[in-house]
């Protein structure tokens, strides 16, 4: 059952964030439930008598309907933490956002992504390092995710694009807003080549306290964050400490010692970031380097039962092939073959000499 109409209904009712809505749906036992709880219901489940007036009035005032068919209407898809096709990245973050709002199309290749972000008022030397490096992750197979603010953010779309890559750009506002509106046409390529994304209703206006929420979001998609260029005080650095915190990779472009929109990455660098010249450090970094061939093979070899059988014994723990063996019928010759084709496939590695663990 798709419940994402009860998830859209709790995005409307401010105060109930991930973190509530979650202890709500334990509590009640379904998103339904908790939707249609009465007050005692919701009191008993920990929500403050505010909230629960707020929601009462939510629900009152509220046409789920009406509004499933104005995001319909808007080229919205509604993804909540349920569907399959909700980022498996994003998923393990601490307090997952309950639904995406989706203007384009999310493709089982954007678990190959690194962010690209960086100032909105770029130097010469900003612009021409921005440019290379998102079109070389572009061409190697890499979606290259940004905010679609002005400066580094737009030139890592735009080079994705024109590099003939996927890109998605994640919004401080409804799905089917654009911020900053001078971007629209860009916005409309990235929705036929990847898409925006947002996990805040449509119609919403982007506010100052939305941006680090937008900013957590960025760095929960991706495996690496890189910053290109960054003042001391930069949005991107609050994208980089969300990056650290979800135990992702960051990396930076150094820059001039005497610039001051080199001060944070040149900071970043000191602390610990990779030092990126070029994509090739960032793939080598991310071991994403053979990123474009298992796409490839991803597509040409099809599933079959045995793939299937062993992709669902292995997990996030080492598991020794012989361990493997005793859990299936499967011979070891077929075994050890179809391990190989899940490596290529970049579904599985080996974590140590005969040791499997799922790869993402």
């Amino acid at each position: 059952m798709d419940n994402s109409r009860y998830y859209l209904g709790f995005s409307r009712v401010n105060g109930i964030g991930p973190a509530r809505l979650d202890r709500l749906i334990e509590r009640c036992g379904s998103i339904e439930a908790a939707w249609h709880a009465s007050a005692a219901e919701l009191a008993t489940a920990g929500l403050e008598p505010k909230l629960i007036a707020a929601l009462a009035a939510t629900r009152h005032s509220l046409d789920l309907d009406r509004e499933l068919e104005h995001a319909r209407r808007a080229g919205i898809t509604l993804i909540s933490r349920e569907h399959p096709a909700y980022p498996a990245a994003l998923r393990h973050i601490p307090s997952p956002p309950p639904l995406l709002y989706v203007r384009g199309t999310l493709a089982d290749v954007d678990s190959w992504s690194v962010a690209v972000v960086g100032t909105r008022q770029p130097t010469t030397y900003g612009r021409e390092a921005a440019r290379p490096l998102a079109a070389g992750l572009a061409e190697a197979g890499i979606t290259v995710v940004s905010g679609l603010a002005l400066g580094i953010d737009a030139i890592a779309h735009t080079a994705a694009l024109d590099a003939g890559g996927r890109t998605l750009a994640v919004l401080p506002c409804g799905a089917n807003l654009v911020y900053p509106e001078r971007h629209g046409a860009l916005a409309s390529r990235i929705a036929t080549s990847g898409a925006l994304i947002s996990e805040f209703p449509p119609d919403t206006r982007p506010t100052p306290q939305l941006f680090p929420v937008r900013n957590r979001l960025i760095s929960g998609l991706v495996r690496g964050v890189l910053v290109v260029e960054a003042g001391a005080r930069s949005g991107a650095l609050i994208t980089v400490d969300y990056a650290l915190e979800q135990g992702r990779d960051v990396f930076a472009v150094p820059g001039p010692i005497f610039s001051p929109r080199s001060e944070g990455t040149n900071r970043l660098i000191r602390d610990g970031a990779g030092l990126v010249t070029c994509a090739a450090d960032i793939l080598e970094a991310l071991n994403l380097s053979v990123a474009a061939s298992q796409q490839e093979v991803r597509t040409a070899l099809p599933d079959d039962p045995t793939e299937a059988a062993l992709l669902a014994l292995v997990g996030y723990e080492p598991l020794h092939i012989d361990d493997l063996l005793h859990r299936t019928t499967i011979p070891i010759g077929e075994v050890s073959a179809t391990l190989s084709v899940l490596e290529l496939k970049g579904l599985v590695r080996q974590c140590a000499p005969m040791q499997y663990v799922l790869a993402h």
